[in-house]
């Protein structure tokens, strides 16, 4: 009697717990934390896609004649940079500080890319190469999809952090090792496109023009 006693008891423990974790979400959460490491393998994509273009990018511009060759070294260096920051592709950070970092070093990559754009704008021969044109078209494109992967990645963040805080889901969160995610944040001045200081031996060809600003 004490045996089927203590089986039962385990059986009704065990029903228990399941009908707890039903009630504060503990599914939802798994399913909503699988999103925002989905929503991160996305944005960690589309980066990626970018840091391939730009050894074809750097060999086709270095080809111009005269080409400010300071220019080149920024974005080969902030490419290099960017490969420093290890973060796992496939989970989305939970340290900010970590987030922070490789935002950081995508926006130097980012900014001296723009700096390259705008530098181009001094090179009509290189401009209308067919392979500059190709690059062109495909960062400016991967640009977009960056700025779009961040804000879904964000979006599924914000969805997953309010769960985890809610009542009573608060209460059985941090047992099951929920942790808040951060956010990607805008940096200061972004909006503000790169100065550009021309150092020729000759006046440019044409005036430089404006490039589409490129996303941090």
């Amino acid at each position: 009697m004490n045996k089927f006693a203590l089986v039962a008891g385990k059986v009704f423990a065990f029903l228990l717990l399941v009908f707890a974790l039903s009630g504060c979400g503990y599914n939802r959460l798994v399913a909503l934390e699988q999103n925002v490491n989905k929503k991160w393998a996305d944005v960690q994509s589309v980066y990626q896609r970018r840091a391939d273009l730009i050894p074809n990018l750097v060999n086709t511009v270095a080809g111009a004649a005269n080409f400010e060759k300071s220019t080149l070294t920024e974005v080969t260096n902030a490419r290099a940079s960017v490969g420093q920051v290890k973060l796992d592709p496939s989970k989305a950070p939970t340290d900010a500080a970590q987030l922070e970092a490789f935002q950081k070093a995508q926006g130097q990559l980012s900014t001296a890319l723009s700096r390259l754009l705008v530098v181009s704008e001094n090179y009509p021969q290189l401009k209308a190469t067919e392979a500059f044109q190709n690059l062109q078209a495909q960062l400016e494109g991967t640009e977009n999809r960056i700025s779009v992967e961040r804000n879904n990645f964000n979006a599924a963040v914000q969805e997953y952090n309010t769960a985890i805080q809610r009542f009573p889901t608060n209460v059985f969160n941090k047992m099951f090792g929920f942790q808040p995610r951060p956010y990607f944040n805008a940096q200061p001045s972004a909006e503000k496109a790169p100065e550009v200081k021309f150092d020729f031996n000759k006046a440019p060809a044409t005036t430089p023009a404006t490039s589409p600003a490129v996303t941090p």
